[in-house]
C-alpha cells in the first residue's frame, strides 16, 4: 500500500484561536490512540508499550509509566501485569540498583509495534517540512510543561534537549561521548533521543549523523 502525503487546508488566521489549537491536539491523541481493540490489546495497553519502547533505561520502572500516563501507580501496575502475562513485557534487574527493576520489550512486543496504528501520526509529522516540525515541536513541548506544572506533573523530554545533558560528542577511546548529570551515567548518541523521567527543559544538542 502506497500512502501519499496529505496537507490539509490550513487558516491564514494570524492568530488562532486557543480553543482550536488545544481541541486539534486532543483530537489527534483520540485519533491515534481512540481506536477499537488491536492485536486483542486496550489503548492504555498500547500506550504502556509505545512507551516502554521509548523510555531510556532510567524511566523503564512502573512508576516512571505512571508518571508518563497521568495515572495512579495501581493503575499502571494492572496493565503493565496484563503485558507480562500476554508476553509483551519482562523484568530484569537494574544493574545501577540490584534492588529495582526495569520493563524490556520482548520481540513479540516489538513485532506488533512494527504495525501500530500510531504510526500514521508518525507518518504525518514526518510530512511537515523540517523547519515547521521543529517548530511544532517547541511548541507542544511549551504546552506539555505548561500543563504538567498545573497539574503538578513531571516533564518528561529526551536527553538530548534536557539540562543535564554533559559532553560534546568527543569522548575519548572507550569512554561514552555523553553523561546524565543527574544520574551520574555515561549516555550513549544512540539514547538521547529516548525519553526520560529525570527530563528538565534545556538547550537541544546536534548529535552527529541526526538533528534534534
Amino acid at each position: 500500500m502506497v500512502f501519499k502525503r496529505y496537507y490539509p487546508a490550513v487558516s491564514n488566521k494570524p492568530n488562532m484561536d486557543s480553543r482550536a489549537i488545544a481541541e486539534l491536539v486532543l483530537h489527534l491523541g483520540r485519533i491515534a490512540s481512540g481506536e477499537a481493540l488491536v492485536e486483542g490489546l486496550t489503548p492504555v495497553q498500547w500506550a504502556g508499550l509505545r512507551y516502554f519502547a521509548r523510555a531510556n533505561r532510567f524511566s523503564r520502572t512502573p512508576s516512571a509509566f505512571a508518571a508518563f500516563h497521568g495515572t495512579t501507580r495501581g493503575t499502571a501496575s494492572q496493565t503493565i501485569k496484563n503485558l507480562e502475562a500476554q508476553g509483551y513485557l519482562t523484568r530484569t534487574r537494574s544493574e545501577a540498583d540490584r534492588r529495582s527493576v526495569q520493563l524490556v520489550l520482548t520481540d513479540k512486543a516489538r513485532g506488533i509495534l512494527a504495525n501500530d496504528l500510531f504510526e500514521a501520526l508518525v507518518r504525518a509529522a514526518d510530512a511537515l517540512p523540517p523547519g515547521v516540525r521543529g517548530q511544532f515541536a517547541n511548541a507542544l513541548q511549551r504546552m506539555l510543561g505548561q500543563v504538567a506544572l498545573e497539574r503538578g506533573k513531571p516533564t518528561f523530554g529526551t536527553c538530548a534537549s534536557c539540562t543535564h545533558l554533559e559532553g560534546d560528542d568527543c569522548g575519548r577511546d572507550g569512554e561514552a561521548p555523553y553523561a546524565c548529570g543527574f544520574a551520574s551515567e555515561p549516555l550513549l548518541p544512540e539514547e538521547l533521543d529516548e525519553v526520560c523521567i529525570y527530563f528538565v527543559p534545556g538547550r537541544a544538542v546536534t548529535v552527529r549523523g541526526s538533528v534534534t
